[in-house]
């Protein structure tokens, strides 16, 4: 795929635009099977004909779930748009996948108590914030040090998925450790700042246009900053320091769950269908929950009332009347 060098000037052009890394490594693999499907024909000399041949492949052929279907899908409408700069049309005909979605994975609160116990303290804070705010992984490293509101005990979201900007709420309980991270991500800050070779944290372009103060002002800072100073891989001569890499928390918390003797598959996104698992049973409302989580569209919370609506939560046992 490497050898490409269509697949390598999309890369380029996603990475200069910083999408995240996850999002750039997804939509080059849909690219590149999208075009083997088509026998290695450029896309810019394929119809949307070819659009809907191959998702139609994905769902009759490989019996993709829809969420997989639609991700590919969202690759080829950003190739298309984004990219080549043709027009796409979004309403294709085609064969929807009709493979139905995993009820999500969500722990108890025992075992959420158990989780954070055993995870080591430098990403402790953070998996705190993803299972008490139902932040999303990148969501939570990438927070800046003004983006906690103590005053009306929220965290300010920017540009979560979808672009997309909100508020989620802080748990009190949280107050001291913010309060001490916050003052730690201040004073790297202000050491970097006396550092000749130092460039300031990165900001998207826009806001960098906007406040050119801003990169050395220590609220813009990462609130979750790496430990070390590095030069900026898209201006070499730029030194910054970074926020810390989300694959430590992966990693942490797959320990973590071993040692907890938690026998589910959990991950990162784990906390936050938690998050909202435990928001519902705790009488919350579904469009509330809908708001935290940042969902667009509401059936994409209700997947969590299903979760609820399992076992004893809404059905009682026969055998429970002769026992």
């Amino acid at each position: 795929m490497s050898n490409s060098p269509f697949l390598n000037a999309l890369e380029r052009y996603m990475v200069t635009r910083r999408y995240a890394k996850r999002t750039i490594k997804t939509y080059i693999y849909w690219v590149y099977h999208y075009i083997l499907f088509h026998k290695k024909q450029h896309p810019k000399d394929l119809t949307a004909s070819h659009v809907e041949q191959y998702l139609e492949f994905l769902s009759n052929d490989r019996n993709v779930a829809a969420s997989t279907q639609a991700t590919a899908l969202n690759s080829l409408v950003f190739l298309y748009r984004e990219f080549l700069k043709l027009p796409f049309e979004r309403q294709l005909q085609f064969n929807m996948s009709e493979r139905p979605r995993k009820l999500p994975v969500v722990l108890t609160q025992d075992e959420i108590k158990r989780l954070l116990a055993n995870l080591t303290p430098s990403i402790l804070l953070p998996c705190q914030l993803m299972y008490g705010s139902g932040l999303r992984v990148m969501e939570a490293v990438r927070l800046r040090v003004q983006d906690i509101d103590f005053d009306y005990l929220s965290v300010k979201v920017w540009q979560g998925k979808g672009a997309k900007n909100r508020r989620v709420t802080l748990a009190p309980a949280l107050i001291p450790a913010l309060k001490t991270q916050i003052e730690k991500a201040k004073q790297t800050a202000y050491n970097d700042i006396t550092n000749q070779a130092y460039k300031g944290v990165w900001l998207p372009h826009a806001l960098a246009k906007k406040y050119p103060n801003a990169p050395k002002d220590p609220l813009w800072h990462y609130l979750f900053f790496s430990n070390s100073l590095s030069y900026d891989p898209h201006e070499q001569s730029a030194l910054r320091r970074h926020h810390i890499d989300e694959s430590s928390l992966r990693k942490g918390i797959k320990v973590a769950t071993r040692k907890a003797k938690i026998e589910k598959n959990v991950s990162c996104h784990t906390l936050r269908h938690s998050f909202a698992t435990h928001l519902l049973q705790s009488g919350a409302d579904i469009r509330t929950v809908q708001e935290q989580l940042g969902h667009s569209d509401v059936k994409t919370t209700q997947i969590y009332t299903h979760v609820l609506q399992r076992g004893a939560n809404s059905v009682e046992s026969p055998i429970s009347a002769i026992l």
